[in-house]
């Protein structure tokens, strides 16, 4: 008898060691890990150190708020690859990423559409679910099934901004612009927009194309561009820039030279904190840019956060997409009951949150291709040394000023 007690009371201590160990209900969850992969190295490094901050910021907080509560609880791991400064090293970053991460669940990234399209081969693939705020028009035309864009498409956003400016130029200065000078980079996300100004945007909306002038960043010299803007006087400049270095230089050579055109952008390089390094807030002042996401109304403790614990100014695109990306994760993740990068991928395409927070326009929910249904644009500002947004009317923070007027 007391043989089998003692069995007994060793298998009973087993038991109990199961349930602490093994994952019994007082087991803590295993973590979730979800990736970003971004530029943390070379010339976008900037870029990507935000995306970085926006997406510990999400993590942080979906943590604090109790995690994964479908999966018992479990908390948020986040895994950053850098995708480095060229489409080859975002591929090569991409096919690590896959290889030495096998239980990502899902990615967001990776920054400029040409990396975007190169990693997503791979993720593709490997049939993991990426989210992008990148713009290409590319990125969701593949038939692609894992792939999921947070922005509207470049030529979407053209569509969407175009006018809106036009009217915006008519109110302020009582003139509706009639010639345009177009100042691109050649990278896939500039191009696309630029295609689709081309391709009936301009001609749409009563635009005469009197500059067409494309540059491989990063610009070395910018005095042979800015001339042939200055001797062909448009009323308008859309100006396309990805790196900082050349959104410094075109402004600082349109100042030395005295051209006097409103400066019109699609993304974020003319935003940047940067900038002000080398420009001052006083020639800055009226520059607007179309970019897919940035700080806005109803985001202040974000940005105060921002402030504080990054020591940012102001909140870009960057950092607030991928905050809101972990929170598309999640949902996916609730919606799936399991952390599996198949189901939360099927998850996504059958998401179904209602009005974005984080995003302008549109809600939380993507249809069979991968775009968010209703997604619109931002247009920022720069209004006494910060690019304030000015539209859409609802998330605006300041009302929009003409150049010049």
């Amino acid at each position: 008898m007391k043989k089998q007690s003692m069995v007994a009371s060793v298998v009973s201590m087993a038991l109990g060691a199961s349930l602490l160990l093994g994952g019994g209900a007082l087991a803590e969850p295993a973590p979730v890990s979800v990736g970003l992969i971004a530029p943390m190295s070379g010339i976008y490094a900037r870029y990507g150190q935000v995306m970085r901050m926006g997406a510990e910021m999400g993590v942080k907080d979906i943590n604090d708020q109790g995690g994964i509560k479908a999966l018992g609880g479990a908390k948020l791991k986040l895994i950053v690859v850098d995708s480095g400064d060229s489409t080859e090293k975002a591929k090569s970053a991409a096919e690590r990423m896959v290889a030495d991460y096998p239980g990502l669940v899902a990615a967001t990234g990776a920054y400029l559409s040409s990396f975007t399209l190169a990693a997503t081969e791979v993720t593709e693939r490997a049939e993991l679910p990426m989210l992008t705020l990148s713009y290409s028009d590319l990125i969701t035309s593949r038939g692609f099934k894992y792939v999921f864009q947070t922005s509207a498409p470049a030529g979407k956003q053209a569509e969407i901004a175009l006018p809106s400016i036009l009217d915006l130029a008519q109110q302020a200065s009582g003139k509706r612009p009639k010639t345009v000078a177009i100042v691109t980079d050649n990278t896939a996300a500039s191009l696309s927009t630029v295609k689709a100004l081309k391709d009936g945007l301009l001609k749409k909306n009563g635009l005469e194309l009197v500059v067409d002038e494309t540059f491989t960043p990063p610009l070395a010299d910018a005095s042979s561009l800015i001339q042939r803007v200055r001797s062909r006087r448009p009323d308008l400049l859309f100006f396309l820039p990805t790196v900082i270095s050349d959104a410094k230089l075109i402004l600082e050579k349109m100042n030395e030279t005295n051209v006097k055109v409103p400066v019109i952008s699609f993304g974020i390089a003319i935003a940047e904190p940067e900038v002000l390094n080398t420009v001052s807030p006083a020639l800055l002042n009226g520059v607007m840019s179309a970019v897919g996401n940035w700080g806005a109304k109803g985001q202040e403790a974000l940005i105060q956060r921002m402030k504080t614990e990054y020591k940012e100014p102001w909140m870009t695109q960057n950092a607030i997409s991928t905050y809101g990306d972990m929170w598309i994760m999640k949902a996916a993740l609730e919606r799936a009951g399991k952390a599996d990068r198949e189901a939360v991928g099927q998850a996504m395409h059958t998401l179904d949150e209602g009005p974005s927070r984080y995003f302008p326009g549109g809600e939380i929910k993507f249809d069979e291709a991968g775009h968010r249904i209703g997604a619109t644009l931002t247009v920022i500002q720069w209004q006494d040394g910060v690019p304030v947004t000015v539209f859409p009317q609802e998330q605006a923070v300041a009302q929009p000023i003409w150049p010049g007027k």
